[in-house]
């Protein structure tokens, strides 16, 4: 699915290294898809609507969005009106850095109104203009994970996975981009029980390892296409077969196809943005 016709919707990456956008959209923005993050942010303008678990959400002004790593969703207005947001999109290793290897906190209805996470999606996103340094992302996110924790309503003494073979297969993979393998393979590597490690992979990072692999490699090839490269190019330096697997796996992870998602990208703000009060 492309963007709607006639919709002049825009996209602004936020400086630093943490990835957050915002975004303003008419009509149906994003196609069904996921991510192997958690989107974390706050509708700023009209009805923010999505489907999510088999249900369709609506996010207000004011609201807040969470949504979970690998949950299929897609995105569009609520009614007639543009919709106006922002979103930080948060590393589930970033998480379990805080919670010390405890299952990932989900948080039910992806909709939500709790000041705890207000505040710690505050901290994240108010001072959008700047990147974050790094003491301020550090407190945001014990912020953010501790806030997560109590909304989904679990706790600190949860039950520990193995997280040291999940940083481990992770690595792995990190290094071998360019090639597939089995879980066989990352049994070896690590140690651990393939079928364990799947489910404590999942359990740490939020998706499987093979969605994790491909994801990687599509980070990749978007950083290609930014620098100026054909998405031929990026797709065929990056592992995958030809332009219509590439496509298809980019439409899966971004709701966009590479070059809609491309003409989303704005390097430079075409309008002027007043200061959002987002608390």
């Amino acid at each position: 699915m492309r963007l709607a016709a006639g919709n002049k919707g825009w996209l602004v990456r936020a400086p630093g290294d943490v990835d957050r956008i915002e975004a303003c959209f008419s009509g149906v923005a994003y196609a069904p898809h996921r991510h192997d993050t958690y989107a974390i942010g706050i509708t700023l303008k009209g009805v923010q609507s999505f489907d999510y678990r088999g249900v369709t959400r609506y996010s207000l002004p004011g609201q807040l969005v969470v949504l979970h790593p690998d949950e299929l969703h897609d995105g569009r207005a609520g009614d007639d009106a543009p919709f106006r947001y922002r979103t930080a999109y948060i590393a589930p290793a970033d998480i379990q850095g805080v919670l010390g290897g405890r299952p990932l906190p989900f948080v039910q209805g992806a909709v939500s109104n709790d000041p705890r996470l207000a505040r710690a999606i505050c901290a994240l996103l108010e001072d959008y203009d700047r990147p974050l340094t790094g003491l301020a992302y550090q407190d945001a996110l014990y912020d953010l994970a501790i806030a997560l924790l109590a909304v989904s309503g679990a706790s600190m003494s949860g039950k520990i996975v193995n997280h040291g073979a999940a940083l481990r297969a992770r690595a792995y993979i990190e290094s071998h981009l360019a090639r597939s393998f089995s879980l066989n393979e990352l049994e070896r590597v690590t140690h651990h029980d393939r079928w364990q490690l799947s489910r404590d992979f999942r359990a740490t990072f939020g998706t499987s390892p093979h969605r994790y692999l491909i994801l990687r490699r599509l980070d990749q090839a978007r950083r290609m296409m930014l620098e100026g490269h054909a998405s031929a190019d990026a797709a065929a330096a990056n592992g995958f077969s030809d332009q219509s697997h590439f496509v298809r796996h980019f439409r899966k992870a971004f709701g966009l196809t590479p070059n809609a998602w491309l003409n989303v990208i704005a390097h430079n703000r075409s309008i002027p943005l007043s200061p959002a009060r987002i608390n």
